[in-house]
Parts: structure tokens; sequence; C-alpha cells
């Protein structure tokens, strides 16, 4: 799926994405021109067809040499399945269009939503209806794919006294201020900053949905599907390295690895079949379950690759795309909703 040249990008400047040492605004048109960004999206909107797997299928294969690539390609196509899920086709024929060309960035701000379907906390916008539009106030502190050169984020927004709504706010509105980049531990060059909103006039024509509990519930599958393709692409690259340096002494390893792969290959293929047969959407616990057996394998993947690079991989520059994984492993566990939201909410259930 990945043409050539993408390939040789992600690996040329997975490092210095990381780090942040090359401008984030370059990731997305890199994506665009790969056509990464219309997988999965009906030829009749613009996209190339296939289904919500193949779009998965995109960002694990991303993700197995660039996270932060990977992470802004889940951004831009949440955004986009959010508007193939919306119930409002003229906000769709408008925005899908400069989104799949990558002229403009989708961002998914509703991993505060997410939470709050959960029970876990408040919606951080709320809004006060004038005019037959909308008047938002709130922030949203954690939000990836915020392009300085525009972008338009999806947030859920409360209100006084009818069900919360989904909306998408350009950031050319007044009011709409966009903090510095967060100051990460990687994945810098990946446009993740927090959203504050001060009487930002919404019009009535950007939401995408009039209901946020039934919409929320029927995107989350896709949601946190993509999430998972993250873990799959970086605890499949680790498995390559690991089995590039078996041989000798390491072949002791060989049984570890062979569980390692079987046990991702399960899970992928669980995941697939579930989104296949919408199970997820009345059962999320099933995904709850999936993300934190995957975010442990990827652990557990990263871990194995130090064993049998042994010492080099402790050593500059030979070390770098390992420390830069071990890096990428340790975001795996805290992408909203963390791990340990996640738990919680499996306890609750329980």
């Amino acid at each position: 799926m990945l043409n050539t040249q993408l390939r040789h990008w992600l690996d040329q400047h997975a490092e210095a994405l990381d780090l942040g040492q090359l401008d984030a605004a370059e990731v997305l048109p890199q994506l665009a021109a790969a056509d990464l960004l219309r997988v999965g999206v009906p030829a009749e909107l613009g996209g190339n067809g296939g289904t919500t797997q193949d779009a998965i299928a995109a960002v694990v294969q991303v993700a197995s040499h660039s996270l932060t690539s990977a992470f802004v390609l889940w951004g831009q196509r949440s955004f986009i399945e959010f508007l193939l899920h919306s119930e409002n086709r003229e906000l769709a024929q408008r925005l899908l269009s400069p989104l799949l060309s990558g002229e403009l960035a989708g961002a998914s701000g509703l991993s505060n939503a997410m939470k709050h379907l959960s029970g876990i906390e408040q919606l951080g916008v709320q809004a006060a209806e004038q005019g037959g539009d909308f008047i938002l106030n709130g922030r949203l502190p954690w939000v990836t794919n915020l392009r300085k050169q525009g972008f338009v984020v999806a947030a859920a927004v409360e209100r006084a006294d009818a069900p919360a709504f989904i909306a998408a706010i350009d950031s050319n509105l007044a009011g709409l201020s966009r903090s510095d980049d967060l100051q990460l531990l990687g994945m810098q060059s990946s446009n993740t900053a927090a959203v504050q909103l001060q009487a930002v006039k919404l019009p009535a024509a950007d939401v995408i949905a009039t209901d946020a509990r039934a919409f929320l519930g029927r995107v989350r599958p896709c949601f946190l599907g993509l999430q998972c393709a993250m873990a799959l692409g970086l605890a499949q690259r680790s498995v390559a390295e690991i089995e590039a340096h078996l041989g000798g002494s390491r072949s002791v390893l060989q049984k570890e690895l062979d569980e390692l792969r079987s046990d991702l290959r399960v899970i992928e293929k669980t995941l697939n079949e579930g989104l296949c047969g919408q199970a997820f959407v009345g059962q999320p616990k099933r995904l709850f379950e999936l993300r934190i057996a995957l975010a442990k394998l990827t652990s557990d993947a990263v871990q194995l690759e130090l064993q049998a690079s042994g010492g080099r991989a402790y050593l500059q520059p030979y070390g770098a795309g390992f420390a830069r994984r071990w890096r990428e492993s340790a975001f795996i566990p805290v992408i909203t909703p963390s791990l340990v939201q996640l738990r919680a909410e499996l306890e609750k259930a329980a």
C-alpha cells in the first residue's frame, strides 16, 4: 500500500519527525501524495474505495516506519470518518475534498468526548444558542494534526437544555486560538497542541451530528481501531528487527518471537473481524480488551528487540531507531482513552 517514495521519505525522516527537527507541516502532504487519505473512502465521495479495515492497514504500514506520521494519519482519517458518518451531507461535501487532498488538516478533538461517553469526565466545550447558530467557549487540551496553515477540529459540545452535539470548528473562526506545540517526549512533529475557544460563533451548518452520544457510539470502533493500528505497526516493526538479529546465542529468543508474532496475528484478525461484523458497536468492551492486550504486546515487542539487538541498541547512532521505537511505545498506553481509563471502564462494567 505504501509506495517506494513514501517508504523512503518516512525512513529518512522518522528520527527528525520524532524529535521535532522537521516541520510538521510536511507530513500531511506526503501522506496525501501517496493517496493514503483516500483509502477506505467511497469512490463517489472522492476516495479510492475499500473499507475501514483498509484504512487501518494503511495506518499499520505507516506506523511501522514512523509513529509520528501514523499519528497524523490517524487524526486526519478519523475526521474523515466522522464526515462519512455525518447526517450533514452538505458539510461532508464541502470538507471532504480538501481533506482528501491534504489541503486541509482534520483534527479529532473527540478524545474528551470518548471519555465523556464512558462517564469519565465532563465535556470541555460549552455552547449557547444565538440566532440559530452557537457561541462556543471552552478548551481542548490535547489535539493532534492542528496544522498551523489551517485546520478543522471535531469537538463534542455541551449545551444546557438539549443533547450534546458534534461540531466541525474551523481554525479561522474569531475567538479560536491554538497553543504552541506541546512538549512531548517524542512524536513532536505531529502538530499536537491545545485549542482555546472564547466566544467562537459556530454556524449551525457546521454541526456534524446533533446527538453526540449516538454518533460517538457509531464511530468509536473506527476511532479506536485506527489507534490499535498505530500499536500494531510499531509492534510489527520490532518483530522484523528481532528477526534480523536472531542467530547464534540469540536464537534462544526464537520461541518468544514466535509467540509474539502469533499473538499479534490473532489480535489483528480479531480486530478486522469485529469491525467488519460491526460487533464492537454493541460490545465496545471487546475492543477495549483488544487495545489493552495490544499495548502489552507492543511493549513486549520493543523489549524483546532490545534483547535481540544487545548492547548495540544502547549505542548512538546504531541504536537511534530502537530508541525512537522505545519512546514511541511509551505513547501507546497513554493515548486517550488511556489504558488506565479503559481498565476502569471494564472494571465498572464488571
